[in-house]
C-alpha cells in the first residue's frame, strides 16, 4: 500500500508461514519504530502442517534472535485468521492494561491491503500503516518458496486473498476496498486456470 512509515506505539506483526515478515518486524522495532512488538498468531491451515508450535511463538523467538528483547515482546498465540489478528490482539492487549494509539502492522506483501482492511473494521479508533518485506513478486517467488510452498501455491493464496478483499466487507469482516476491473479480471482468468485451492467455494460463484 507504501504507507509511509514513522514511529508508532506498536509494532503488529500478523504471524503466518513466512518467517521473513517476524524479520521485517524485528528490524523496525530496533530501528526504534516502536517501543512495544506483538506477535500474533496461532497454527493456521499452511502452517499447522509445516510447524509443531503457535506462529507467534515461532516469530517471536526469531525476533529475539535478531536482537530484540523479551521483555519488549507481546504474544498472542491463539488466532488462526486475520480478523483473530486482530480482535485477539486487542483483547490480550486490554487484559494487560496496555492502550497503544498508533500502531505500525507487519504482514507478507501480498496481504498488506486485506491486513488494513481487517484492522479498521475491528479497531477504527487506532491509527495504522502496513508495510511488509520489501520485496518485489518475482524475488518473493524465487526467494521464499520451497517444497512445501510452491510457486503455484503463492499464486493460489494470493487469489485467496483477492476474493476475501472483494466480498468480506459486505459479511463484516473488513472495510470495503477499490479493486480495479482489470485486477478482478485476472483473478477471474487465473481461477479458470486452477488456482482455487485457497478460495472460499461458497463465493466462488458470487456476483461480483
Amino acid at each position: 500500500m507504501n504507507h509511509e512509515l514513522a514511529p508508532a506505539d506498536a509494532i503488529l506483526v500478523l504471524c503466518s508461514h513466512d518467517e521473513r515478515v517476524a524479520e521485517r518486524g524485528a528490524q523496525l522495532f530496533l530501528e526504534g519504530f516502536a517501543p512495544l512488538l506483538i506477535f500474533s498468531g496461532g497454527r493456521g491451515a499452511i502452517t499447522s502442517r509445516l510447524w509443531d508450535e503457535p506462529e507467534a511463538e515461532r516469530f517471536a523467538r526469531i525476533a529475539i534472535s535478531l536482537g530484540a528483547p523479551a521483555d519488549r515482546i507481546v504474544i498472542e498465540p491463539n488466532s488462526t485468521n486475520t480478523g483473530e489478528n486482530v480482535r485477539f490482539t486487542r483483547q490480550l492487549l486490554a487484559e494487560k492494561g496496555i492502550d497503544p494509539r498508533s500502531f505500525i502492522v507487519v504482514q507478507k506483501p501480498y496481504m498488506e491491503r486485506r491486513s488494513y482492511a481487517t484492522f479498521r473494521q475491528y479497531w477504527p479508533e487506532k491509527h495504522v500503516v502496513v508495510t511488509s518485506p520489501q520485496a518485489s513478486f518475482d524475488d518473493y517467488i524465487a526467494q521464499y518458496t520451497h517444497g512445501s510452498l510452491t510457486p503455484d501455491d503463492v499464486i493460489a493464496i494470493m487469489l485467496g486473498d483477492l476474493q476475501r478483499i472483494r466480498f468480506y466487507p459486505e459479511l463484516g469482516y473488513q472495510i470495503a476496498q477499490e479493486i480495479p476491473d482489470d485486477v478482478w479480471k485476472a483473478y477471474e482468468q487465473l481461477v479458470e486456470a486452477g488456482y482455487d485451492k485457497y478460495l472460499i467455494q461458497s463465493l466462488v460463484n458470487k456476483p461480483s
